[in-house]
């Protein structure tokens, strides 16, 4: 796929998780009682906007302003995490054997995901067990929906026009501007499609989002600066 030409390291984001899973444990087990939740950043964005570079810039700004570990989170990393049956067990050990949260989530599902191959059932319970934890940044995935139900989460859309989008998958892909066209409109379609299929919703919804941002009038420091300041003022 396209985008796996600048989307980070899997390996290295899968590593992370592991040490993230690993403080998780010590640090739950110096409190007695829960903790504050911590934030829970969603970003979505329209096939084409600036979103990994974003993602990842928004993760060291608040690693640096908050002094704890951030997690970058998409769905490469979900699907290796499947695959790793003990980070899997790990991050799953604090949803418990009855979330009620999570069957909310997972009531206004389709049918469909049940039988889906892509393990849509599994990948539902890790975005819920990481939003629940906080200290990520969730990258599509549906996590505006998913995790709308969670007063510390905090969500994000990037849009752009479509000559903008157009623009930069030529540039960064190497393609003519016919072929990012087309490949614009094929990648957000099946986006679209998925979240339609198996959420039930659509991620254009502006009323998910508690801003949306323009990709074509800002570039990635200040979007990154701007969802890290909302984040900010808002657990004070």
């Amino acid at each position: 796929m396209p985008d796996n030409l600048f989307i980070p390291s899997v390996d290295l984001r899968v590593g992370a998780l592991e040490e993230y899973n690993r403080r998780q444990k010590e640090r739950a087990a110096q409190h007695k009682q829960r903790p504050k939740p911590r934030p829970c950043i969603t970003l979505t964005r329209q096939y084409g906007c600036q979103g990994y570079p974003v993602a990842e810039r928004v993760c060291e700004l608040m690693n640096k302003r908050t002094g704890e570990p951030w997690l970058l989170i998409d769905r490469a990393v979900l699907d290796e995490v499947a695959q790793r049956h003990n980070i899997s067990r790990d991050l799953l050990e604090g949803l418990g054997e009855k979330n009620t949260l999570l069957a909310d989530v997972l009531a206004t599902f389709s049918p469909r995901w049940v039988h889906s191959q892509d393990c849509f059932q599994l990948l539902c319970k890790h975005v819920v067990s990481l939003a629940e934890q906080g200290n990520v940044v969730i990258m599509e995935l549906g996590g505006a929906i998913i995790t709308r139900h969670f007063e510390h989460a905090h969500h994000f859309r990037m849009f752009a026009s479509q000559q903008y989008k157009v623009r930069t998958i030529a540039q960064r892909l190497k393609l003519s501007e016919e072929d990012a066209e087309a490949l614009v409109l094929k990648q957000q379609r099946k986006r679209d499609d998925f979240v339609r299929d198996f959420l039930h919703c659509s991620d254009h919804d502006p009323l998910l989002y508690d801003l949306l941002i323009n990709n074509e009038r800002a570039g990635i420091e200040q979007i990154a600066d701007t969802i890290v300041q909302f984040v900010l003022d808002g657990e004070q």
